[in-house]
């Protein structure tokens, strides 16, 4: 993300109105106003970094006087030690932006991380990792950013951009010729957005390729038996597959061994650990 989008930019807004309130009184009180600093952020464990154009934008708005040097790039990996920017003026200014510019940078960079470990599990087959909707309000584009970063690839965005018809919509309308028509329907109207529809089952699965107009069937907490079965089904033409449910790394691998296209996990976004990240000041 090498620009600000409205979403983000406001997100940073709230970030420092939130902590910094009507004044840092810790700075204001306990740092010479003309002290002058050079600091740096540096890794204290193994990672992969993202959301440094976050973090630069949180100092400019802190104080657009303060210098910086940008170290690494978002998909770099680190090792502790590393140092990924350098942070150059007014040092009351640095101390003041400082936990808002970790709290960005760490978890941005441990979504990248985790994205970065599922993706070397998969290598050699030819599924793909996606994110999927389950972020943090408010942080979706940086998220899914992150995942892009860490070489994962991004699922839809929202409810807009693509047609998930999942159980719960299906209990709505459950006929094969009432699911024709609503997709001819939008096929019509949005032809740009593509359509996928959550099986739970091969009888499903295998309904469902009866359709046309379908792009993607999620495979929903199938064993790995039963997505090999759905991938014979499928042959070599008809919606792209994806798995979806009881995905972690320790399951991945087996999952993408299956013949998928496309696996979702979760746990990109939802259950991630920051990366150890410090700021130092010289």
């Amino acid at each position: 993300m090498d620009e600000i989008c409205d979403v983000v930019s406001e997100l940073i807004d709230l970030a420092l109105r939130e902590d910094i309130g009507s004044g840092d009184v810790t700075s204001l009180y306990f740092v010479p106003e003309d002290r002058v600093s050079h600091s740096s952020i540096h890794a204290k464990a193994p990672g992969v970094i993202a959301g440094m154009a976050v973090a630069m934008e949180v100092f400019r708005r802190v104080d657009p006087g303060l210098q910086m040097k940008q170290l690494l790039k978002d998909g770099d990996e680190v090792k502790p030690g590393d140092h990924v920017l350098e942070i150059g003026g007014s040092a009351r200014s640095i101390l003041t932006a400082e936990r808002v510019v970790l709290n960005f940078l760490q978890r941005l960079s441990g979504v990248a991380t985790q994205a970065r470990q599922f993706v070397a599990r998969v290598e050699g087959t030819k599924a793909k990792v996606l994110d999927t909707r389950k972020t943090t309000p408010g942080w979706r584009a940086l998220e899914k950013m992150a995942v892009a970063a860490g070489g994962g690839t991004n699922h839809r965005m929202g409810l807009y951009d693509r047609a998930m018809v999942k159980d719960n919509h299906l209990v709505t309308q459950n006929k094969l010729e009432v699911l024709q028509a609503a997709i001819h329907r939008l096929n019509a109207d949005q032809p740009d957005v593509k359509i996928e529809l959550e099986a739970d089952t091969l009888e499903q699965v295998e309904d469902f390729l009866k359709l046309s107009g379908v792009d993607f069937i999620l495979l929903d907490n199938m064993s790995n038996e039963t997505m090999k079965r759905a991938v014979a089904m499928r042959g070599e033409s008809g919606p792209l597959l994806e798995a979806s449910g009881g995905v972690n790394l320790n399951t991945v691998a087996g999952i993408a061994q299956t013949g998928v296209d496309f696996i979702s996990v979760g746990a990109l976004t939802h259950s991630v650990m920051a990366l150890d990240l410090s700021l130092e000041i010289h």
